[in-house]
């Protein structure tokens, strides 16, 4: 993760946003503004975080890991989205996995300035009330109610969420054939039936593989499947 010291271009992002109230004058000699490529993670479930992070550009992928090992993917973010809220409130450990699926920003601040100059700053504690509270009610037991939906409709979601280039429509390098193992683990379902679910895309001309990659063929019917995209629907 770099920090870019471009003070013009953070303060695009205030302004962009209408964060200059939340993060007012006494915060700002500490806002930092970082860039991650693709497949950085800004933070990994289990580690310490000295920093809040608001993502202002780009798009994050949220997902937990068991004891055992195995990933299920939570949900696909875009700004404005915090990172790192819960953990600063609750002084705990990162909760879950955040990565980048396309080149991202965040603003980040460090701990120590959060609580020496909005601690008491009310438009900063509101802010951070009504993303927790936003959170909680639409993420609890997110991952078992994905789970609820056909393996067909979590694919086609996941697709969609990873598949950022509308002009070439294929997918980074988590969609190469090679990953689908992970694939698999990510949505919550077996490697052979995420396999049997792939060819009847394909054989609905959905999808294809070329070249090592899972290509959109058809974006409009892969959304129709999808529906509302499970995903990116909080």
């Amino acid at each position: 993760m770099g920090e870019i010291q471009d003070q013009e271009q953070l303060h695009h992002f205030l302004q962009l946003h209408q964060l200059e109230t939340i993060l007012y004058e006494p915060l700002r000699p500490y806002l930092s503004l970082h860039r991650l490529e693709q497949g950085e993670k800004l933070c990994a479930q289990g580690d310490a975080i000295e920093h809040l992070y608001i993502l202002v550009q780009g798009k994050i992928k949220i997902y937990t890991s068991s004891t055992e090992g195995k990933t299920l993917i939570l949900c696909f973010k875009t700004p404005i989205e915090v990172i790192g809220d819960v953990e600063y409130i609750r002084g705990s450990h990162v909760i879950n996995t955040v990565e980048a699926v396309t080149p991202i920003y965040v603003i980040g601040i460090h701990h120590q300035w959060m609580h020496k100059y909005g601690r008491d700053y009310a438009p900063l504690l509101q802010f951070l009330l009504d993303v927790v509270t936003r959170k909680f009610c639409l993420d609890s037991d997110f991952s078992s109610f994905n789970l609820m939906y056909p393996v067909e409709v979590r694919l086609a979601s996941y697709l969609l969420s990873v598949s950022f280039d509308e002009s070439a429509f294929l997918f980074h390098e988590e969609l190469r054939v090679s990953n689908l193992i992970d694939v698999a683990n990510l949505i919550g379902t077996s490697y052979r039936h995420l396999n049997r679910v792939i060819r009847k895309m394909m054989e609905a001309g959905l999808v294809e593989r070329s070249k090592g990659y899972i290509v959109i063929q058809d974006r409009q019917g892969l959304s129709e499947l999808a529906g509302h995209n499970i995903y990116e629907s909080l």
